[in-house]
C-alpha cells in the first residue's frame, strides 16, 4: 500500500523541484568543465548523461535520467581526485515555522533529499512578536531534527516597522534566511506557500491597483540565482494539512493567522469565503490561475520594455519624450519606472500613482513643473527630453 494521497502529492512536488534544482546545478558544473576543457554532459543537449556530475538523478517520470543517486557517481573527469576534493553534496533547506504548510514541505524533504543525494536542512525563523516565540522557535528545530534533517537551526531577528508590520516581519525573515543560506551553502530554500497563499497574494494586489505584476502574485522561482523555491503553488492549504495529519506530524496554527488585525488575515477568514460564496467553488484555483497567466504577460512586457529602452535614448542618454509617446503605455511605464529607479527611487515606494504623473509628462504635457518621487528622485520635461535624477 502507497502512502496517503495527500503525502504522495507533496512528496512529488518537492520532488520535482528537486530534480530541477539538479539539473541546474549540472549545467553549471558542465559549463565550468567546458571552460577548462573537460567534457560537459549538459552544455550542448541539456540532457544528463554518464559524463555529467549529476548522473545519477532518478525521478519517476522524467527522460534521459540513469537510475541511482547523486551521491552513488562520480564524473568521468573527477575520478582520479582525492576523496575530500571530490564536491559535497548540494545543500537545500526548507523555512519552517512549524504550520501545517511548511511541516509538511519538511516531510517532504526529508524524504526526497536523500534519494537524490541532497543535504537537507531547515531553518526557523524568531520574529519575536509573540510571547514563547523563542520556545516555539526550539521546538521547531527539535521536530525538523526528529525528521532527520541537517543542518538546522533557529535565527532571531528584531521586526521594524517600516511598510507596516506585514512587510516589516517578511523583510526581517527574507533577510535571515538570505543569510542562513550563505552560511551553510545552500543552493536553494524552499518555502511552503500554497495555491491558496496565491490567491490571497492576487487579491491583495487588485485591491492595491498596482498593475498586471501585482496580479501575477508570487513567482515559483524568486531571489537571487533562483535561491528560493515555492513546490506547493499549486497545492492547496488542506492538502499540506491532510499530509501532516496522515504522518502524524503536530503543527504550530500562528494566531497571527486568525487575527483580523492583519490585512491578509481578514481577506483569509472573510473576504476569500465571501467571494466563494457569491461566485462559487473555484475562486481559488481561478485567481492561481490568473496569478500565472499574469506572470507570463507581465514578463513579456518587461523584456519589450528592456528592448525598446535604448531605442528611445538620445546620444546623451536621455529619454526622448516624442519616441516614448510612440510606445505603447504598458511598454512606456516600464521605461519610466526603471529610469526611475535607476535614478534611486526605492522600487519598493514607486507606485502606479507616481509613474502615471511621469506619464503625464509625455502624453499630457501642458507645462507643469516636476514631479517628486521616493527616494528624493524628481522628474521633469526640458526641451523634449524626460530627465529623471535625484533633486
Amino acid at each position: 500500500m502507497g502512502p496517503h494521497p495527500a503525502v504522495a502529492a507533496i512528496r512529488l512536488a518537492v520532488r520535482r523541484v528537486l530534480h530541477d534544482i539538479l539539473i541546474e546545478l549540472n549545467r553549471t558544473t558542465s559549463g565550468a568543465d567546458d571552460a577548462t576543457g573537460a567534457t560537459g554532459a549538459l552544455a550542448a543537449t541539456g540532457t544528463p548523461s554518464a559524463a555529467g556530475p549529476l548522473a545519477a538523478v532518478e525521478v519517476p517520470g522524467s527522460v534521459g535520467q540513469a537510475p541511482g543517486r547523486y551521491s552513488d557517481q562520480v564524473p568521468a573527469q573527477s575520478a582520479a581526485r582525492a576523496p575530500h576534493e571530490r564536491t559535497a553534496p548540494p545543500v537545500v533547506l526548507v523555512a519552517c515555522s512549524g504550520g501545517a504548510d511548511s511541516m509538511a514541505l519538511a516531510s517532504a524533504l526529508a524524504f526526497e533529499a536523500p534519494k537524490l543525494g541532497i543535504r537537507a536542512g531547515g531553518v526557523t525563523v524568531d520574529h519575536g512578536l509573540q510571547p514563547g516565540s523563542d520556545l516555539r522557535a526550539d521546538e521547531v528545530v527539535l521536530r525538523l531534527r526528529e525528521l532527520g534533517l541537517d543542518p538546522v537551526e533557529a535565527v532571531a531577528v528584531t521586526v521594524g516597522r517600516e511598510g507596516g508590520p506585514e512587510a516589516a516581519a517578511r523583510d526581517a525573515r527574507y533577510a535571515a534566511l538570505d543569510a542562513a543560506a550563505d552560511r551553510h551553502g545552500a543552493v536553494a530554500i524552499l518555502l511552503g506557500h500554497t495555491r491558496d497563499d496565491q490567491a490571497e497574494t492576487v487579491l491583495l494586489g487588485l485591491a492595491r491597483g498596482s498593475g498586471i505584476r501585482s496580479l501575477s502574485g508570487m513567482a515559483a522561482i524568486s531571489g537571487a540565482d533562483g535561491r528560493y523555491r515555492r513546490p506547493f503553488l499549486q497545492l492547496d492549504r488542506q492538502t499540506a494539512r491532510k499530509a501532516c495529519m496522515a504522518q502524524s506530524l503536530p503543527v504550530w496554527d500562528d494566531p497571527h493567522n486568525v487575527d483580523p488585525a492583519y490585512t491578509r488575515s481578514r481577506l483569509r477568514h472573510e473576504g476569500l469565503p465571501a467571494l466563494e460564496k457569491a461566485l462559487g467553488k473555484g475562486v481559488v484555483e481561478a485567481l492561481a490561475r490568473t496569478a500565472q497567466l499574469s506572470r507570463d504577460d507581465a514578463d513579456a512586457l518587461d523584456a519589450w520594455a528592456s528592448q525598446a529602452e535604448a531605442s528611445v535614448r538620445d546620444a546623451t542618454g536621455l529619454l526622448e519624450c516624442a519616441k516614448l509617446y510612440a510606445l505603447p503605455p504598458a511598454v512606456r511605464r516600464r521605461i519610466l519606472r526603471r529610469a526611475a529607479i535607476e535614478a534611486g527611487a526605492p522600487a519598493g515606494s514607486l507606485f502606479a500613482r507616481h509613474i502615471e504623473e511621469v506619464d503625464r509628462l509625455i502624453t499630457g504635457w501642458r507645462g507643469q513643473g516636476a514631479i517628486n518621487l521616493p527616494g528624493r528622485v524628481v522628474a521633469q520635461r526640458q526641451g523634449g527630453r524626460l530627465v529623471i535624477r535625484q533633486g
